[in-house]
Parts: C-alpha cells; sequence; structure tokens
C-alpha cells in the first residue's frame, strides 16, 4: 500500500490541493489539471499587460514562459515533468548534430519512440485504463512541436524554395532556434498542460511583438499597418471562450454518467433492446463525451488569447479574429454532413500537424499512413488503434460518397438539404462507431461492440470504396495539372473550386 500511495503521489505532482480533491471528489490530478490552467489564464493576462513587447525584449518573454510553464508541469505532475525536458534536449541535440539535410526523419523517430516507450510505460506499468490528467499528455503536444520545427526547419534550410508548397512557404524556418528558443517553444506556461500546438515562427512572431508578419501578403499591407497602429484586445474573446469552456464542463459533469459508453456492449442491453434504439444511445452516449474535450481545449485556447497569441487577422467585417490556433469549431463538429467536415473542425491543430507531417509529404497511401501516425501518436492502448483502422475504411468511403454521389444533388435547394440531412445522420452514426473503441481502450470490448452490430459500417464502408472507387490524391492532382497547362480556361475554373471549397470550409 506504502508503495501504491508513493507512485500515486509521484504520478499526480502536487499534494497540496488534496482537501479540494476530496470535498469535489474528482482525482488530485485532474483537480490540479484544472487550477493550474486557471492560474495560467491569470497569468496570462499579467504577461499581456506587463510583459507586453513594447515594454519588455523577447528574452525576458522567453525566460518568464518558460519557467511558468515549467512550474506548472512539475505542480501537475512531479519529477514525470522532467521527460518533457528530455525528450526536447534529446531532440535539439539531434536537430544540431545532424544537420538540415536528414533531422526531421530522425527527430520524427525519436521524438516518436521517446512519446511511445513512455506511453507503454503507463498503460502497461501503471494503471491500466487510468483516463485522467498524465504526463504523457503534454509530450503529445511537444512531440508534434519538435517535429513540426524539424521539418519546418528543414524545408527553410534543406529544400529549394519552388519545391515547396505555398503553406511551406509560410511556415519554413531559416534560421536554427537558439535553446531558449526551442524551450520557450515547446514549455511555455500557456501550452504545456493543453497545447494546442503552433507554428514556431507563429510562437516567435508573438514573442517579438509582430503578430501574423511572416502571414502577410503584399495585399495586406494596409490592413498590417491598422494592426501596427491598432493592436486589437483579446478581452470579449476569452471571456466568450472560458464561459463555452465551462458551460461544457458543467454539461459533461451533468450528463456523462447518464449514458455511459458501456453499456453500448451490455448482453443485457443488447439482447433487449431494438436495434434502432441501440443506435440511439451509441449517439447519445458518445455525444456525451466530447464535452470534457471541448472543456479542455477551449479554455486551452482561451489561455493563449489572453497572452495575446492566436490572433488571425481580421473578417470581412473588420472584427478581430482569434483563432489562429483554436482546435475545435463545436458547431461545425456536431452539424458536420461528412467524415472530412467533422475531421476538418476536431483537435484542429493535431489535424495540421499530421496533414504538414504526414498526408503531403507520404507519396503513397498517405491516408493510410496518416491514420497509422494518428494511432502511435495517441498511444499504446490497442482501441486507439482499432479506431484509426476503422476510419482509414470510413473516410475513403466518405471520399467515394462525395465524389461521386454528392454532385446529383446540388441541382435544387431541395435536394441539397435532403442531402445534408441523411449525411448528417450517417456521419454522426459513422463517427459514433469509429470511436468506440476509443474509449473502451481494449480489444475485447471493442470487439464485442462491432460484434453486436454484426461489423455492418466496415462491410458497407469497404463495398462502397470498392464500388465507388476514387483515384489517389497525388494522380488526381496530376491530371489537374495536366488538364490545367493543356487548357488555360480550366485554370479559372479550378481557382473558383478552391475559392468555393475554401468558403465550404470556413462557413
Amino acid at each position: 500500500m506504502a508503495d501504491e500511495s508513493t507512485r500515486s503521489t509521484a504520478c499526480t505532482g502536487s499534494s497540496l490541493l488534496q482537501p479540494v480533491s476530496e470535498m469535489t471528489n474528482l482525482p488530485l490530478d485532474q483537480v490540479n489539471f484544472v487550477v493550474c490552467q486557471l492560474c495560467a489564464l491569470i497569468s496570462a493576462f499579467w504577461f499581456r499587460i506587463f510583459l507586453h513587447p513594447s515594454k519588455t525584449s523577447p528574452f525576458i518573454r522567453h525566460v518568464v514562459a518558460t519557467v511558468l510553464g515549467l512550474y506548472f508541469a512539475l505542480f501537475c505532475f512531479g519529477w514525470y515533468a522532467l521527460h518533457f525536458l528530455l525528450q526536447s534536449g534529446l531532440t535539439y541535440g539531434i536537430m544540431i548534430l545532424t544537420g538540415v539535410e536528414h533531422m526531421h526523419k530522425y527527430c520524427l523517430v525519436v521524438a516518436l519512440s521517446y512519446l511511445s516507450l513512455c506511453q507503454i510505460t503507463r498503460v502497461y506499468v501503471f494503471d491500466y485504463g487510468m483516463y485522467s490528467a498524465d504526463f504523457t499528455g503534454p509530450m503529445m503536444v511537444i512531440t508534434q512541436k519538435i517535429t513540426s520545427l524539424a521539418f519546418e526547419i528543414h524545408d527553410g534550410m534543406a529544400r529549394k524554395e519552388e519545391h515547396l508548397t505555398a503553406g511551406q512557404k509560410i511556415l519554413a524556418i531559416r534560421r536554427m532556434p537558439s535553446l531558449l528558443e526551442y524551450f520557450s517553444y515547446n514549455c511555455n506556461f500557456m501550452g504545456i498542460l493543453a497545447g494546442p500546438t503552433c507554428s514556431y515562427n507563429d510562437y516567435i512572431a508573438f514573442i517579438e511583438g509582430e503578430p501574423r508578419r511572416h502571414r502577410e501578403l503584399e495585399a495586406d499591407k494596409q490592413s498590417k499597418s491598422r494592426l501596427r497602429q491598432d493592436e486589437p484586445s483579446p478581452n470579449v474573446e476569452v471571456v466568450r471562450k472560458v464561459a463555452t469552456s465551462f458551460f461544457c464542463l458543467l454539461v459533461f459533469l451533468s450528463v456523462c454518467k447518464v449514458f455511459p459508453v458501456e453499456r453500448n456492449i451490455d448482453a443485457d442491453f443488447i439482447a433487449n433492446t431494438p436495434f434502432y434504439a441501440q443506435v440511439v444511445y451509441l449517439y447519445l452516449s458518445m455525444l456525451t463525451t466530447r464535452p470534457k474535450y471541448y472543456f479542455v481545449w477551449t479554455l486551452a485556447d482561451a489561455i493563449n488569447n489572453a497572452a495575446g497569441f492566436g490572433f488571425n487577422g481580421y473578417d470581412s467585417n473588420g472584427a478581430p479574429r482569434w483563432d489562429l490556433i483554436s482546435n475545435l469549431r463545436i458547431l461545425n463538429i456536431e452539424f458536420a454532413t461528412s467524415f472530412k467536415v467533422f475531421l476538418d473542425n476536431w483537435n484542429i491543430q493535431t489535424v495540421q500537424w499530421l496533414k504538414r507531417v504526414c498526408y503531403e509529404r507520404c507519396p503513397y497511401h498517405p491516408t493510410a499512413a496518416t491514420f497509422i501516425l494518428s494511432a502511435m501518436w495517441h498511444g499504446a492502448y490497442p482501441g486507439y488503434y482499432l479506431t484509426f483502422l476503422t476510419g482509414i475504411v470510413v473516410t475513403l468511403a466518405a471520399r467515394a460518397v462525395r465524389h461521386k454521389v454528392r454532385p446529383h444533388f446540388l441541382h435544387s435547394a431541395a435536394h441539397k438539404l435532403l442531402y445534408d440531412v441523411i449525411t448528417w445522420a450517417a456521419t454522426q452514426i459513422a463517427i459514433c462507431y469509429t470511436v468506440v473503441p476509443f474509449v473502451l481502450l481494449s480489444v475485447g470490448p471493442s470487439l464485442k461492440f462491432y460484434r453486436s452490430w454484426y461489423f455492418s459500417l466496415h462491410i458497407i464502408c469497404i463495398l462502397l470504396a470498392v464500388v465507388m472507387p476514387v483515384k489517389p490524391r497525388h494522380l488526381r492532382l496530376k491530371e489537374q495539372q495536366k488538364s490545367c497547362s493543356q487548357d488555360p480556361d480550366l485554370k479559372l475554373l479550378e481557382a473558383a473550386d478552391t475559392t468555393y471549397s475554401h468558403k465550404e470550409k470556413t462557413s
């Protein structure tokens, strides 16, 4: 018993808030996490007001952000927070010693391996199924930052400009970060506990007081001048996000025990409940798991905004946007009409990381490679791999429907509405079906659930992907480029289609 108590204290960090944990009947590590995030929110306001770039140097801002971040990490996770420094220090050494030509590959392998080793230790040495705050959560974000930085340095210092995409040109890093800049980027107090990840260029621009400097185009010089003259205040946006996050927390605490996910695999429930009722219950049980993510990610976004980080220019009405590093769009998630729209609005920064590190660079089967990387990054629970392997076939089927079926419903508003209603229901059920193993964690319960559904969605998705095949992305891009080169008028159509797709995605 003494060993277990010692291990628990080491895992959860400070025991200062033990009375609060006992009073609220919440695990100590979760109490530590929420209190540290609230302290980070207060610190963020102080950081923006008293350590504004106009009042102090980037060096001081880097030091304060790093020291505060490490303190919060030690408070939450105890000496396990040293893994954050070890992982970051090890990969920085690789960046310095191996050179820019291959450092991105080495850093990806080493950072992901270090993370996986810690996750395996946590799962199989500590309590299996312990689904609360743990030290590997921040390491997942640090792994994203390390690998993103390595690829962006490789793009900026080892590749020719003409070989980069437009996005890679914006994020490319032209000089090696100093050790302080590197640790500040990885371990700053705004994002060390819950992220979200961000690009190194965005973070350094924020620290030096020139947000979006590397994103500004020639046509935006007027708005750039406006930004310098009138720096927008994030206060209204911070209040809105904090209110949203705690509303989501209240919803989660109120309903999470009403619709337990485990009931989906209860033998009596399966035997005595009509299938349509099982479908409805599946939707409701998975719906009630999402507010906890909404709480964590929205509060994390508010902390960054309170510090002045996250400004993303102005919208068409001239109002400031604070969504540069936002991690989700709640309404777009709940009303998503396709698997892609759901994924594009859920854990946005992780999706962007997977896209930049894997999907855009993998020459063959980028969808499968991206889902496998995502599963490895998430952790060692077998349920994660079942979820992401299922996600591959669901994505292929959803892509087939979108390319082959959707165009037939765009001729009238009524048909489009009918299509949206059907695809909304199908998307929500497909998401729930896919994510059940992610929540159940183990292979046995997950397969029990899929067997109770006769693997029906797996079979349907495979049939759709086979019957309505869609050419791989790289082949479609080659065909588009070839068509445009043969007929210049098609460039205008391609540009119009790109504009429409962007509007549809952001609406």
